[in-house]
């Protein structure tokens, strides 16, 4: 069993060791979190290719001591031939190959307007240096790590055939194994690149025309005036306010508000401890609540009809924790989703916190590869509706709903708190649980970390809309949840649909203490 890791003068976490590292490293060198974490980004977008990648999107949650916190949305919008005629006759947009990479990567627009925002805070290191390690591990190579090797081995099928993918992900033409050298030149020259001449030439540059060029020899919508239009927005997180403290998340097209809206209800019910069915059963209620209002609402923020900052009001939260009986479950049908996301937390000595979360959407993306480059292209925009009525509507120049949700809170005992996960659907539900008992109930950050958690819903791949429940739960608390209503499936213990949740807490005299998943490759470095 995994321990809770506590220091003073600066903490990562992440789902993959050698990416904390490489961020605890540009902590020791005298970075600040937001280049800690941009390091971090880096090196698991090269030793976790299958989760994360800088082909991807992200999104960010910036705090420092005595102010307000910022959040970056770095979701790219689709391409501008990006439109419902090109996707004519199907009845969903495709998840894998060409026609899903269609959304511009906005990554590395996160990564550019974090660092600008953190030189309010002085002189800081060099991009060669934030970017060494990860250039380093793609240089040189990297193990496989079991969940790539698996992962790998799983999609194959799917991923194949897809333009670049067996170039770069396949060993000698076959699924790498666990332990096997992964080496990816073409990512490296990319990443060493970027140090050499800026972020902004990934939009702009040499690096927008080979990965513009390369995309429309798949035939990917995008072209290299989508790129050149990308920047990331800083925008106000929405929160909303416990007995505790305050809990802060991103606002649409992301999910945020339903972490929030999930939080807020559970503290608006009579819970006397974590971890018993009515804790369980409470949880799993409230998401059902948040998520009726995310399916039906949940855009760009340019095509919704709702604030969604009003399902955070005291009347609307006390409205919905009111409708959830406490002895019966209600029926929940749940749409499908897969996971090939990374969160990851920094705090630094002077107090300085990020959340990012950044993502491909499904394992690999949409597959399709950029062989000069070596960068894989997200699927996000898989999530955008075909129906013209739904305010997810496929639109050139517009965002799609996201699942990605990084969270921080301020609490009222001087602590803050950066947490997240990685999960699809389950990111609110996994975040909700492991807070909850962390903050509301008092347990160490590992011990909420490590404890057994749910899925409502869908599982990677599966039809079954049933509330899956990780092995260790006791059996009493299973028959308790389906004696109420609740259609219960196990999984293993530790599974990887359960997510990958992390959280660092700092203390109001400067103690950091921070916990990593065990169902990741992860774990927390500090000094």
């Amino acid at each position: 069993m995994r321990e809770t890791v506590r220091c003073y003068n600066g903490m990562v976490t992440s789902p993959h060791a050698l990416a904390s590292e490489a961020g605890l490293a540009v902590l020791r060198a005298g970075g600040n979190a937001v280049e800690a974490a941009v390091a971090t980004a880096a090196a698991i977008a090269v030793v976790y290719p299958h989760m994360t990648g800088i082909g991807g999107d992200g999104f960010w949650i910036i705090a420092e001591p005595g102010v307000a916190p910022i959040a970056i949305d770095a979701a790219g919008p689709a391409a501008a031939a990006a439109t419902p005629e090109r996707y004519r006759g199907l009845d969903r947009l495709p998840t894998r190959g060409p026609g899903a990479a269609l959304t511009v990567p906005g990554t590395i627009s996160g990564w550019a307007a974090a660092l600008a925002h953190a030189e309010r805070w002085g002189a800081g290191l060099p991009l060669d240096r934030i970017l060494a390690d990860a250039i380093a591990y793609a240089r040189d190579g990297v193990p496989v790590t079991p969940s790539q090797a698996r992962y790998s081995e799983d999609k194959l099928a799917d991923l194949s055939d897809q333009p670049g993918f067996a170039a770069t992900y396949l060993i000698d033409g076959v699924a790498p194994r666990a332990g096997a050298r992964f080496c990816q030149p073409a990512l490296a020259a990319t990443l060493a690149r970027l140090a050499e001449a800026g972020l902004d030439d990934f939009y702009r540059g040499e690096l927008a025309a080979a990965l513009a060029a390369d995309l429309a020899a798949a035939g990917s919508p995008l072209a290299a005036s989508d790129f050149a239009q990308q920047r990331a927005r800083i925008v106000a997180p929405l929160s909303v306010s416990l007995p505790i403290g305050t809990v802060h998340v991103l606002p649409p097209p992301t999910q945020g508000f339903c972490t929030a809206m999930i939080l807020g209800i559970l503290a608006r019910m009579p819970l006397d401890r974590a971890d018993d069915v009515h804790f369980v059963h409470t949880l799993v209620e409230a998401t059902k609540r948040a998520f009726r209002v995310r399916d039906a609402e949940l855009a760009d923020p340019l095509s919704m009809r709702v604030d969604v900052a009003e399902q955070l009001s005291s009347f609307v939260l006390a409205r919905e924790a009111a409708a959830i009986a406490p002895n019966r479950a209600a029926p929940w049908p749940m749409p499908e989703d897969e996971g090939g996301t990374i969160w990851l937390g920094v705090i630094d000595g002077e107090g300085r916190a990020v959340s990012l979360i950044q993502s491909l959407y499904w394992e690999f993306g949409s597959g399709v590869v950029s062989p000069r480059t070596g960068v894989v292209l997200q699927n996000r925009g898989a999530g955008f509706s075909l129906d013209p009525q739904h305010p997810n509507h496929l639109t050139p120049g517009r965002r799609p709903y996201h699942t990605l949700n990084p969270s921080f809170a301020r609490l009222k005992d001087g602590r803050d708190v950066v947490f997240g996960t990685m999960g699809g659907d389950g990111q609110p539900q996994f975040q909700a649980a492991v807070f909850a008992r962390y903050a509301l109930f008092g347990q160490e950050p590992q011990r909420a970390v490590s404890a057994p958690r749910w899925l409502l819903g869908r599982t990677w791949g599966a039809d079954s809309v049933t509330l899956k429940l990780e092995a260790d739960w006791p059996d009493t608390l299973i028959s308790q949840l389906e004696t109420i209503g609740h259609p219960v499936e196990r999984l293993p213990v530790w599974s990887d649909t359960c997510g990958h949740a992390g959280l660092i807490a700092r203390h109001a005299n400067g103690l950091l203490e921070g916990a990593s998943d065990p169902r990741s490759d992860g774990r927390v470095a500090g000094w």
